[in-house]
């Protein structure tokens, strides 16, 4: 069975001034998930579900998902701040997302096979998606608790324009012990790579240290997990207007509590993205240069 890639695209870039899903950076216009959708259909993945927001389906429909029809099996699924289980209730107030992982628990009635989770507005480049599938599409039919995660180089993933937050991943023989969230990640003068650590202090990280860019390998039950623990985390945080229930927290939690592994990739892609509105011209020049070099093709769908 083919692997089935899930792209978070219900959130609306606060940093970067709009949204940035529906923002044409290649040289026709093609949006930052077109070459997701593009490597991951040539990596052999076999269907894509994406979860966004209700109130820009008809934009989403109109402009991304037409183009695909005829080249890959897509699906459409809805993140909504009223969506908990039974027993709760939305405060009042609330209009922060609960988190990426509660985006993913909305593919739960659609997804019935391995499948990788991907952020909307990430360029994670093509060997990525053809190891996540090659990882994916190997496991035994059945498969449970044997995850895996794209393990970037950091010094692949930084901006120019401003300091980043990366999840720092701890390994032991290729496999994730945890994640650590470092906030202003940054180049200095020299342009080496440094974080400040929770006491203020400057550390420097080494440019291949593997960070998590949100792209997960997961298998269907996962999805029970999550369950479990968004009603936990329900019951600790939901009066908390700003908490959000992310996949790291329930990856390290299944990966202290040995209930479930995680394999580390590995992969030379460069990521880039739009984090800064300032970036979107070297995000646009990037692209550019992928097509002028034939990497892509003038028409992709």
């Amino acid at each position: 069975m083919k692997p089935t890639l899930f792209v978070l695209a219900a959130g609306m870039g606060s940093r970067y001034g709009g949204l940035k899903q529906l923002d044409g950076l290649g040289p026709h216009g093609e949006t930052i998930m077109d070459y997701s959708i593009y490597d991951a259909i040539h990596a052999g993945f076999g269907k894509v579900v994406f979860v966004i927001r209700k109130d820009f389906e008809d934009d989403f429909r109109s402009k991304i998902l037409s183009k695909y029809e005829g080249h890959i099996p897509v699906e459409v699924v809805f993140q909504s701040i009223q969506d908990l289980p039974e027993g709760f209730t939305c405060p009042a107030g609330r209009t922060k997302p609960w988190g990426t992982n509660h985006a993913l628990l909305m593919g739960r009635n659609v997804i019935k096979e391995p499948f990788a989770i991907i952020n909307s507005d990430d360029y994670y480049g093509r060997n990525s998606f053809e190891v996540m599938a090659q990882e994916l599409s190997n496991l035994p039919e059945g498969s449970k608790h044997n995850y895996s995660m794209l393990g970037f180089k950091v010094g692949n993933t930084m901006s120019e324009s401003g300091s980043v937050s990366r999840g720092v991943c701890e390994t032991v023989d290729g496999y994730l012990t945890g994640i650590v969230e470092r906030t202003s990640i940054a180049y200095d003068e020299n342009h080496n790579i440094f974080f400040d650590d929770e006491q203020g202090h400057s550390v420097q990280l080494a440019p291949d240290t593997p960070v998590s860019m949100n792209f997960w390998g997961f298998t269907p039950d996962y999805f029970d997990y999550s369950e479990q623990a968004f009603v936990e985390f329900l019951k600790a945080h939901i009066n908390e207007p700003k908490s959000e229930f992310f996949i790291p927290t329930v990856v390290n939690r299944l990966i202290s509590e040995k209930k479930a592994r995680v394999k580390v990739l590995k992969t030379d892609s460069k990521w880039f993205g739009v984090t800064y509105s300032a970036d979107r011209q070297g995000v646009v020049d990037k692209f550019a240069a992928l097509h002028d070099s034939g990497f892509y093709p003038d028409s992709m769908f």
